[in-house]
């Protein structure tokens, strides 16, 4: 609990103290002295309500001062003031007192779902270490150029992006991803400001200035999350900006129209009852429950999404999410690793898979294809290099040398052929590498991009979450689109797509599309902007230190799992929901106590549970969307 919340709970302590003495003492008044106390009960009844209500008031005059009339405040002071002045001084303190306890629990909820983001912003290094006179000096990080050298030891942040000079570490990345797994680090990795250091002591060049770095970019993007509101937001903006003058002019109708149209009927025109009744539905009418508990759903939703890992750009995303009924993703790097892997050796008989990969690394070695670099990958020792003679690149087919004295040919179909030799067909998706030693077929090696551990799951988390239909755009072959297209059981496939072509694509999706659906493209965000800004949405997968990706997305994963797509969509549809029953719920109890205020059905104590009331169950459910489970 904060300072200024301890200091209101004070205030509240003494001034529930007072009331009550003070109730017993005007009993007794009451029945010795009859009118007589009225005085003296007036003096005592002030105390308690100036020391829980005076704040109220004072803002309730600037706001009237700087011509910003219609709001709570005005409501809380004219309904409490003309309670008093009609005599009803208990009901006129206990208003103001039970509108603090109101106000001093939503300040509490309002901090918590804060603090949620809080533990983001704590990503924010303080200093870095900078060699100086042969010793570490603590500088401010802006204060730190391109290429510096800096020291991060065991237990600090990361303060800027750079590459490891030397030393190696583990990295703790839960900070950006939501991931508790660490991430080892060597010499020559690129590192991202806002991690960890776990262990060893490293010696980073900076690639970037701070303002520039990861970090930096992360903690504007959830600062400013706020000013991109939802339509839900704006909503209950324009509401509340024609509502509480209307209460207002209605309650003045109220306390003017019944006496006088009684006057001329010729009865009691009974002024202080109507008053009474007006005030009562000042009190009721006040739209805090509206105003505080919308944008505190949001609010929390994104401090929910960003503890794992999933940045939101704004409350206006966040809702657009939650409409999405197409899913369109790019397949490398999103729904595959992106990179290459030996992930089948089939050697000839007589051949062993050793023999068959040892050869193919060494007749490789000199090769910067990423085929080639998979190949010395999966074998994963030395390569002797005085094994290996007579290396000769053949353009557009492969490579032949001499391999301890075995002359062998490494290659496509197209070089078997060119050989004359008879090769094996495989019948799975892939690259196809083949092997001659010595003119004969030694077998084939299958290289693939790896579909990712979690791909298959996430497209069945999105289509459980309520997406109507997942497409997969490339520009790979037909036969490896569709293959991957079968394994994750995604809907629709286009395939051999060029970057243009993948825009044509998505814009003949938001032409079908619904009016009220939404159309999310999910891409690595570096070769994908033009898609990613068309779309209805752009998520960016794997964007852990990438610019562009947290340019050109609105929404942004600090890591590369497709899992957190669906994540982000149940967050989405978990906080609208929220929402929705805050709007409902209040609005329904706020005109129906109303109406029931007017007749005189409600006395100023059930216009407190109106107010007080519904804004506390509102913002005890708006704080449910800091919490989500999958």
């Amino acid at each position: 609990m904060t300072h200024k919340q301890k200091k209101v709970l004070a205030r509240i302590i003494v001034s529930t103290v007072l009331l009550i003495a003070f109730r017993v003492i005007s009993v007794y008044f009451d029945r010795t002295w009859g009118e007589r106390s009225a005085g003296i009960q007036f003096v005592l009844f002030m105390i308690p309500y100036l020391i829980i209500g005076y704040d109220i008031l004072k803002k309730a005059i600037l706001g009237i001062v700087h011509g910003e009339v219609f709001d709570e405040n005005f409501l809380m002071a004219v309904a409490t003031v003309g309670a008093i002045a009609l005599g009803e001084y208990v009901e006129g303190t206990a208003v103001m007192l039970f509108y603090q306890i109101g106000e001093l629990f939503q300040s509490y909820a309002v901090g918590k779902s804060r603090r949620n983001i809080a533990a983001l912003m704590d990503i924010r290094p303080d200093y870095a270490n900078v060699e100086q006179d042969g010793q570490l000096v603590r500088v401010d990080p802006d204060e730190v150029e391109i290429g510096t050298v800096i020291t991060v030891q065991p237990g600090e942040k990361v303060p800027i992006d750079g590459v490891i000079v030397s030393g190696s570490s583990s990295l703790n990345t839960s900070a950006l991803t939501g991931e508790s797994v660490p991430r080892e680090a060597l010499a020559g990795d690129e590192v991202i400001s806002g991690c960890v250091n776990m262990s060893g002591v490293l010696q980073i060049r900076t690639t970037k200035k701070f303002g520039e770095s990861t970090v930096s970019k992360i903690l504007d993007l959830v600062e400013n999350s706020s000013m991109k509101k939802s339509r839900s937001e704006n909503f209950i903006t324009r509401f509340a900006r024609y509502y509480t003058p209307a209460v207002c002019i209605g309650a003045l109708v109220l306390a003017v129209l019944p006496p006088l149209f009684n006057l001329l009927a010729g009865r009691n025109a009974d002024w202080s009852q109507w008053l009474i009744r007006a005030l009562t539905t000042l009190v009721i009418s006040c739209p805090c429950a509206l105003v505080i508990s919308i944008p505190l759903s949001f609010f929390g939703g994104i401090g929910g999404a960003s503890a794992k890992g999933i940045l939101i750009k704004g409350s206006n995303y966040l809702e657009a999410l939650g409409q999405t009924a197409c899913v369109v993703c790019d397949k490398t790097g999103t729904l595959t690793k992106g990179v290459f892997e030996v992930t089948q050796i089939e050697p000839a008989e007589g051949i062993s898979k050793e023999e068959l990969l040892e050869t193919a690394a060494f007749v490789e070695y000199y090769s910067n294809h990423p085929i080639s670099k998979s190949l010395k990958e999966a074998y994963g020792r030395p390569i002797d290099v005085s094994a290996l003679s007579d290396v000769e690149e053949i353009s557009g087919h492969g490579v032949t040398a001499v391999v301890n004295g075995r002359k062998a040919a490494v290659g496509n179909a197209k070089l078997m052929e060119q050989l004359g030799v008879a090769y094996r067909t495989p019948q799975q998706i892939g690259t196809q590498v083949h092997v001659v030693i010595d003119g004969a077929y030694a077998g084939y090696i299958l290289i693939s991009d790896v579909v990712k551990p979690g791909a298959k799951a996430a497209v069945a988390g999105m289509k459980a979450a309520g997406v109507k239909q997942i497409v997969m755009l490339t520009g790979d072959a037909k036969s490896v689109a569709e293959a991957v297209a079968g394994e994750l059981g995604i809907d629709v496939v286009k395939s051999e797509l060029l970057p243009a072509d993948k825009v044509t694509e998505v814009e003949a999706l938001l032409a079908a599309k619904g009016k009220k659906e939404k159309l999310a493209f999910v891409g690595d965000g570096i070769n994908d902007a033009p898609v990613l800004s068309r779309a209805d949405l752009g998520i960016a997968m794997g964007a852990l230190g990438a610019d562009a990706a947290i340019e050109a997305a609105d929404i942004v994963l600090m890591d590369d799992n497709p899992e957190k797509i669906a994540t982000a969509i149940g967050i989405s549809r978990k906080t609208l929901g929220i929402v929705h029953q805050n709007i409902v719920f209040a609005l329904f109890v706020k005109f129906a106590c109303l109406a029931m205020g007017a007749v005189g059905a409600l006395n100023m104590w059930w216009a407190i549970f109106a107010d007080v009331g519904v804004m506390v169950i509102a913002v005890l459910n708006a704080t449910r969307a800091l919490r989500y489970k999958q």
